[in-house]
């Protein structure tokens, strides 16, 4: 048993890619081995992955693994023996099949099979070889490789065509110090691979054994050949480098891989750029450092972006001053163009820019961007309006009515479209809605427009912020209503994996507002006043927009760590306030740690069996003179004693105190059904009884359904 290093080098991987490549071409081959008994299943399994090289070590494995019994079902006996229990030509040709003879006849079992008997035949597999086993692997893991998009290339020969992510040059196997002969993209294996193109000692390296890969790699080749490793030494680097200026690099994890992905010996140096340009936004030129060059901006104790930067270089010279002004030199265009568009952008007011959206499609069932921009504004008024009249005070800025809200809002959801046509956003489109803001002060709009106008998309993304005002509130409502229900009203509806306009996230978004805002509104009044705008464009999704809603939220609500119990009895009775679902659940919560919670969840479940079996109209009166048995004389006093205590916690919105309330029916109820026979053969019984129950379903399922807890 010796430890086992496979390496495929190649031309430069695609840099967003690497990482999964790196990880799937270790987990695929490692778990083949170990599906054929060559490793053990729990055997250590290391993955390399560089720009130019995919790489896994994986630790025990066996020459050769154990031979296996097996016992194989041949066919049922009728078929294969004669009446004097000679063997068929069916069952010999079987056996040929199998790779055995007519002597093995003696040896076949009979044993029942089913309502019959068949034969069977047992046999011993031989384990595969290393060789055998690793050939299998390596096919396997070359077919399953997450392969961002296929290159045709040819072989030296000139004939043979060969698909893979990018050409292929080299292929080592080695089991200990051996050479395991294995075949892949037309290379053979052997033990030799190749440096870094510029730092290494050696051009090639020739592997010593499976174990000292890694070390030789680093010390001849000047490469990091763990994809981790690497990542570790770049972030290493980036806080010493940033820590000597006293700033902070910018914390992007998506760019840290990337940049992992484009070097094999990082070398972290220092660099600036003019001050002129910190005029500028920094998320304008944050963007281009990161997006274009692959830099790490630093920012200052504040958050600030500060002029200088941190590059990540594939090479370390004695005098690094050619890299730092090489990159200083390539990055000062970047910003230069980025400044060249904030000015040019800030000659024309945003307000100017509307007639444009007009010949900018939204989509092609749903008309232009400027159509968009009417219906949104039409929503975000129709939600001040049901704000404004909110059963619950919602109260806005301490200097503003809802008409000033309103004016804001129609203003706000008006321009929030227009820095689409700037040629910041053109540019750069992930800053679409942040440059509006920016114009939107330089015009001097009311500050609350302003930061409405940037936060409208909020939340952008999990976990994103919610938008900081009142205003930009309604407006990111009003806009993420408007996407759902238009595309829901034309059958534009998320499939699967399948969702191109984002609908879910978009009505996680809604949610999230609702909820944490806790906006005293209903969600179906939402959508039907997002409706109307539209015309004739759309048929009202009412429905389904709030199932699927509703599959949103128990999704939501279950990652963030509520039980499906909890969730299911919450919104088994559909509310409308979204607002409120926290508190219900964290009643349920409070409520089912009672010991009095489980037999009443499992009496609630019993009522409303009891009840759906109802024929006809549930009764509703009751008679005191009709409660004959002591048992629903008392159940009938302890409703009416605990239901208006409940009722009014509930209408307070105090919903823990609601359902704690309704612990003191405990044993009212286990008394009735003890003691009380519902389905009297009195029909004026039954009927009486009947409705006490009615009324004790109701009293106790006004938070949730508690039978959901049983």
């Amino acid at each position: 048993m010796s430890n086992l290093l496979v390496e495929l080098f190649v031309e430069e991987l695609p840099p967003k890619a690497l990482k999964k490549l790196g990880e799937s071409f270790a987990a695929v081959l490692a778990d083949s081995l170990k599906a054929q008994g060559l490793a053990a299943a729990d055997a250590a399994v290391t993955s390399f992955a560089s720009p130019r090289r995919l790489g896994v070590h994986v630790a025990g494995v066996l020459p050769k693994a154990a031979d296996k019994a097996v016992q194989q079902k041949l066919m049922p006996v009728a078929v294969a023996l004669t009446a004097d229990g000679q063997a068929t030509p069916a069952l010999l040709k079987k056996l040929a099949a199998v790779g055995a003879g007519p002597e093995v006849v003696p040896q076949l079992k009979r044993l029942p099979d089913g309502k019959a008997e068949a034969l069977f035949w047992d046999s011993v597999q031989p384990g595969a070889t290393l060789s055998q086993g690793l050939q299998k692997a390596l096919d396997d893991t070359l077919a399953k490789l997450p392969i961002p998009k296929v290159m045709t290339y040819q072989l030296a020969d000139g004939w043979t065509d060969v698909k893979f992510v990018r050409p292929a040059h080299g292929l080592i196997a080695l089991h200990g110090r051996d050479v395991v002969p294995v075949q892949a993209l037309g290379l053979t294996s052997g033990r030799s691979t190749r440096g870094h193109r510029f730092e290494a000692a050696q051009a090639t390296v020739n592997v010593e054994s499976a174990d000292s890969y890694a070390a030789q790699l680093f010390e001849q080749g000047a490469v990091i050949a763990g994809f981790a490793e690497r990542r570790a030494e770049i972030s290493r680097q980036l806080k010493g480098a940033a820590d000597a200026l006293s700033l902070t690099p910018i914390d992007d994890e998506a760019l840290l891989d990337e940049v992992t992905a484009l070097v094999e010996r990082p070398n972290v140096l220092t660099c600036a750029f003019e001050p002129e340009f910190l005029s500028v936004p920094q998320e304008c030129l944050i963007l281009t450092m990161k997006a274009n060059q692959k830099y790490f901006p630093l920012l200052d104790n504040a958050g600030k972006l500060t002029r200088h930067f941190l590059v990540v270089s594939n090479i370390a010279p004695a005098d690094a001053s050619a890299v730092t002004g090489g990159n200083e030199r390539v990055v000062r265009p970047r910003l230069a163009d980025a400044k060249f568009f904030f000015d040019q952008d800030r000659k024309k007011k945003l307000e100017d820019r509307l007639p444009g959206l007009a010949k900018v499609v939204y989509h092609g069932k749903l008309g232009s961007q400027g159509e968009r921009t009417e219906r949104v504004r039409a929503i975000a008024h129709a939600i001040v309006q049901q704000l404004s009249m909110a059963t619950l005070p919602y109260t806005v800025e301490a200097d503003d009515e809802f008409k000033v809200l309103d004016s804001k809002v129609k203003q706000a959801a008006q321009l929030a479209k227009c820095d689409l046509l700037t040629d910041m956003v053109g540019e750069f489109p992930e800053l679409q809605g942040i440059m509006g803001g920016y114009y939107a002060r330089h015009e001097g709009l009311r500050d609350g427009v302003a930061i409405a106008i940037e936060d409208h998309y909020k939340p952008r993304f999990a976990g994103d912020a919610l938008p900081r005002n009142h205003t930009g509130t309604v407006v990111a409502l009003a806009d993420k209503l408007e996407t759902l229900v238009g595309l829901f009203g034309i059958g534009q509806l998320p499939t699967g994996d399948k969702d191109p306009f984002a609908l879910r996230r978009h009505a996680l978004g809604v949610i999230r507002i609702l909820v944490e805002k806790n906006l005293p509104l209903e969600l179906p009044a939402l959508i039907d006043a997002a409706v109307p705008p539209f015309g004739e464009l759309i048929e009202n999704p009412r429905e389904a927009l709030l199932s699927f809603f509703a599959d949103r939220l128990a999704v939501s609500l279950r990652d963030q760590g509520y039980s499906a119990q909890e969730v299911d009895a919450v919104l088994a009775l559909q509310p409308t306030r979204l607002g409120d679902v926290p508190k219900r659940l964290e009643a349920v919560r409070a409520f089912a740690a009672l010991a009095e919670a489980a037999p009443l969840a499992a009496a609630n479940k019993r009522v409303g069996n009891i009840l759906k079996k109802v024929e006809g109209e549930l009764p509703t009166e009751i008679k005191a003179e009709l409660l004959q048995e002591a048992a629903e004389q008392a159940l009938s006093k302890a409703i009416a004693d605990v239901q208006p205590q409940a009722d009014a916690l509930f209408e307070q919105h105090d919903y823990t105190g609601s359902l704690k309330a309704l612990a003191a029916l405990k044993g009212p109820v286990d008394a009735f059904f003890d003691d009380v026979m519902v389905n009297a053969e009195d029909p004026s019984l039954r009927a009486n009884r009947l409705a006490l129950l009615g009324r004790l379903h109701g009293a106790m399922n006004r938070v949730a359904d508690l039978s959901r807890l049983a």
